[in-house]
């Protein structure tokens, strides 16, 4: 049997970066994305975001991709939110995403920082959050 620990951490917004989901929107779809998921055999360890984004910590297994799995859960979730959340408009994720890999010596302190995204994004704008995320893994070059 073929064993493999391969943290990511990926990140990916709304279309436009609107700011569709409220705290309700995010608890169900956040909830629906943990459950499909789990029936895809996708190992995510944590999801949260804010009113425009998402961050996922997964553990891919030794037959999974990221763009394999970055597709399946922005494809199911926007599919689920348009057919149960009842948002003011039509619900989609921007094409783009960004993820890296994260040292188990890191992941409680990833964790964290995704669970905690709420009073995060209370002091810190999105953008403001991208572009430091562009210049700390140099994405730019």
């Amino acid at each position: 049997m073929s064993f493999s620990k391969i943290l990511i951490h990926a990140v990916w917004s709304t279309k436009y970066r609107k700011p569709l989901l409220n705290a309700s929107a995010r608890i169900q779809l956040f909830n629906q994305i943990r459950l499909y998921a789990a029936s895809k055999n996708i190992h995510l360890l944590e999801v949260n975001g804010y009113t425009d984004h998402i961050h996922c910590l997964i553990s891919l297994s030794v037959d999974q991709n990221i763009a394999q799995v970055v597709q399946l859960l922005k494809g199911y979730s926007s599919y689920w939110a348009n057919k149960h959340l009842g948002l003011p408009e039509k619900f989609g994720w921007q094409n783009e995403y960004f993820a890296v890999s994260i040292s188990q010596s890191h992941l409680e302190r990833v964790r964290n920082y995704i669970r905690k995204q709420e009073s995060h994004h209370a002091v810190k704008a999105y953008a403001q959050e991208y572009e430091e995320f562009v210049a700390k893994y140099h994405f730019d070059q």
